[in-house]
C-alpha cells in the first residue's frame, strides 16, 4: 500500500525526531536528513517499528549545493515528497550583548536557520509541483516564539526566526493555488538537547509563572501538531501560525 512520504530535517533527535515519529504514526514514510554520515543508533528501528519505510540522508542545509541530492534521495526512496518539515536549525552561536554580536556568528546563524531553510523549501516545492499529488501536501516550518518575542542576548537567533516567519507567509501565498499547505509552528520552551544547558534557568522561570501552562513543552507536543497539519485536514488554513508554547507568547498585563 502506498503511503505519503515526508522529509524531516534535523530529524535525528529532539523536536525533529518527535516530528518524524509522529508522522510515521500518522502513516507517513520518513526520510530523516541530518548532519551525521549515518543514522543515529535506534533511529531507523524507531521509524520502522511504526510501520513506516525509513530513509536517511546526510545533509547540511546551509550547503545549497546539497539540496538537489536530498530531494532526489526522497524521490528515489518513496516516489514523491508529500511533506517537508523544516526543523533543522541552531541556537545562538554566542549569547551576550547584541552590541558585541560578531558578523561571522550572525552569518552562520542565518545561513542555517534562514537561508538554508528558504532554499530547501524552494527545492522541495518545485519537486512537489513536478509530480501529481496522490496525498495532501504540506511544508511545515518550525520557528520559535522568538519570531516575535525579543531576546537581546540572542538577537541573531530571533532575527533568523522572524525571517522564516515572513518566508512562510510568502510561500503560503505562492502555493495556495497549488493546494500545498504551508504552516509555521512556533515552539516555546521545549525540553531538548538544545535547552539542556539552560534547563535550570528555565525551571526557575517556569516555576515563577513565565509559562501559564506551568510546565516544559515536550517534543511530542510539537510532533502532534505537525502530524495534524500534514494530514491535509487544515488545508484551507494555509499560512497559519500555530503557537505551541503553553500560552507563553500570549500578551499579559
Amino acid at each position: 500500500m502506498t503511503r505519503p512520504a515526508a522529509i524531516v530535517t534535523g530529524g535525528a533527535r529532539g523536536i525533529g525526531l518527535a516530528c518524524a515519529e509522529a508522522l510515521a504514526d500518522a502513516g507517513f514514510d520518513i526520510l530523516v536528513a541530518d548532519l551525521a554520515d549515518k543514522p543515529a543508533d535506534g533511529l531507523a528501528e524507531s521509524i520502522a517499528a511504526r510501520g513506516a519505510k525509513f530513509a536517511y540522508a546526510s545533509c547540511d542545509i546551509a550547503d545549497l549545493a546539497g539540496h538537489p541530492k536530498l530531494v532526489a534521495a526522497a524521490v528515489d526512496a518513496f516516489g514523491s515528497i508529500d511533506c517537508l518539515v523544516n526543523n533543522a536549525g541552531i541556537g545562538a552561536v554566542v549569547r551576550g550583548d547584541l552590541l558585541e554580536l560578531k558578523p561571522d556568528n550572525f552569518d552562520h546563524e542565518l545561513n542555517i536557520n534562514l537561508r538554508g531553510t528558504v532554499f530547501l523549501s524552494q527545492a522541495v516545492a518545485k519537486a512537489m509541483l513536478a509530480t501529481p499529488a496522490s496525498f495532501a501536501r504540506s511544508i511545515v516550518t518550525i520557528t520559535s516564539v522568538s519570531a516575535t518575542m525579543a531576546s537581546p542576548e540572542r538577537a541573531d537567533y530571533c532575527i533568523s526566526k522572524a525571517g522564516l516567519s515572513m518566508w512562510v507567509k510568502n510561500l503560503a501565498l505562492r502555493l495556495a493555488a497549488e493546494n500545498i499547505g504551508v504552516f509555521e509552528v512556533r515552539p516555546g520552551i521545549i525540553r531538548t538537547d538544545m535547552t539542556a544547558g539552560v534547563s535550570a534557568k528555565y525551571d526557575a522561570l517556569i516555576d515563577g509563572g513565565l509559562v501559564p501552562a506551568k510546565r516544559w513543552g515536550e517534543g511530542a507536543d510539537i510532533g502532534a501538531v505537525v502530524a495534524a497539519l500534514a494530514s491535509g485536514k487544515f488545508g484551507f488554513a494555509t499560512g497559519s501560525v500555530i503557537d505551541v508554547d503553553g500560552a507563553l507568547s500570549v500578551p499579559r498585563l
